[in-house]
Formats: structure tokens, sequence, C-alpha cells
């Protein structure tokens, strides 16, 4: 029911949220701790069966943005399971019941979340932070294709500006928000992460963490705001030893202008 094979629907305690993923496989999250994972390249049937195994019951759907791996499938999974969908304000993405924007508050099941608009990526693209309750009192956000484990997304339809300010906004969140990102890129972006700010010790923990954890045929994700911060380069780029590593592409704009900063990164990331 969903047309890309790595895209990652999470149920989420009941929640069935688009866009948890490993590259050609799944991670479904079966309460706040535990990950599931499936070699499929059509995974979708496999998911249903898990969730419907576990006895969980498919309630809403949270999309970030109108991509085509976050929103294939939409329509034939609301006729079949009756879920109710969350989504950006874009006419474009058929199903949305529930339209979105920055800034608002939608309760979804027990959890109370904060819509945040994350562009860069995507025009449209949101976010949905939980900042915990009586019920759920851990936070955690679903950062989509923005934010990824030791990376971001790339820059579709906003400017390095816009996509940096977005960052920021995720940044700001409490550094032990749990961070499920849209696809399971970590190993790939840590390669980078090392390349641009190869004297980060806590890099090189994460780095060892990640690549047992692949090796044993577990997902990296949920990561922490926390760990991002210090390791993620694209959230460090007011960091002198990020803007070092970039000397001729920041000559123009002065070493302390962290947009500039990010704008380098982002494009050497691109051709990395």
């Amino acid at each position: 029911w969903f047309a890309a094979r790595d895209l990652s629907p999470v149920a989420f305690n009941g929640i069935l949220a688009a866009g948890i993923v490993a590259a050609s496989c799944i991670g479904v999250a079966l309460g706040p701790w535990a990950v599931r994972r499936f070699e499929r390249k059509d995974p979708g049937p496999y998911v249903l069966d898990e969730v419907a195994g576990q006895w969980l019951s498919l309630s809403a759907i949270l999309i970030t943005h109108h991509h085509f791996d976050h929103v294939g499938g939409l329509e034939a999974l609301k006729r079949a399971h009756g879920c109710a969908v969350y989504g950006p304000a874009n006419p474009a993405i058929q199903g949305i019941d529930h339209s979105l924007s920055g800034a608002q508050q939608q309760r979804i099941g027990a959890y109370d979340f904060e819509i945040l608009a994350v562009p860069g990526h995507t025009l449209d693209h949101i976010a949905y932070f939980h900042a915990g309750n009586a019920d759920h009192p851990g936070s955690l956000v679903f950062c989509g294709d923005t934010l990824f484990a030791g990376g971001c997304g790339r820059i579709f339809e906003g400017d390095a500006a816009m996509m940096h300010a977005s960052l920021q906004r995720l940044a700001a969140l409490p550094e032990h928000t749990q961070v499920f990102c849209g696809h399971e890129y970590t190993l790939a972006n840590l390669a980078f992460a090392r390349a641009a700010d190869p004297s980060n010790r806590a890099l090189d923990k994460r780095v060892e963490g990640a690549q047992a954890l692949r090796a044993a045929g577990t997902p990296t994700l949920p990561s922490t705001l926390g760990l991002e911060r210090a390791t993620n380069p694209f959230l460090r780029c007011a960091r002198p030893e990020l803007q070092a590593a970039l000397p001729e592409a920041l000559a123009a704009s002065g070493r302390d202008d962290p947009v500039a900063t990010f704008a380098a990164l982002r494009a050497w990331k691109d051709r990395f």
C-alpha cells in the first residue's frame, strides 16, 4: 500500500506515523522503546500483520511532507483501517483529514503534539513534537526528512537559510527528546560527519555504536537531540572547528556566519 520501498510507517502506541525508515526495510516501534525490523521491499502487509499481532489499533497517520515516499498509499490505508490522517495544509496531498500548520497544538490519541513548521527540504514540511504528559511523560519528535540521525535532508524547495532555521528550531527542543526521523541514513551521514568534524571524540564513539547496531541488524533510530547536538555537523555550524573545515567556502562571508557554514556543509554533503 505504500509506494516506496523505504517508507517506514511507525506504530507508536497505536499511532501510525509515516516516516521512520531503514533503507530497504521497515522499523516498527511497538511502544516507546521496542523496535522491530523487516527486510522487505514491500513491507506494508508485514507491518500490518505485526501490528495486529501486538493487539494495536491503528488510529492515526502522521504525514510530515508531500514526497511520494511519505504519502504513497494513504487513501488505500484509510479505506482498509479507518485511520485519521494528519498532515501539512497542502492540497496536493490526497487523503488528509486534519490539515496542520506551525505553532498549532493537536491532541492525537493520548499524545499532545505541537506542530513545528520546518521548511527547507520541502516548503510544506512539518514536525510533530510531544513534550510529554501524564500518560506519556517522555518527549519525542517526528521530524520526517528535515533532521536525520547524524545529518539533515537535502534542500529541494527552500534555501539554506530556511533549512538552517528549521534545524535550529528542532535543536532547541529538550536534549532528551527522542528523534524519529524519516530514513535510516545514519552510517552514511556519520561518515560525512567524520570528514567535516574529525576531532570530535563524541562522534567517534557514536560511529562505533552505530556500526555495532547495524552489524547486529538493529536500527540506529530513534536518536536523541542531545546526541545530535553533540555529533551532527548540521547542528554545529557555529562551532569554530566546523568552520575551520571550510576555509575557501567561507572566505567571502567570514567564519562567524553559521548560515554560510551550513550552506557550505550541505553543498559538500551533496557531492560527498
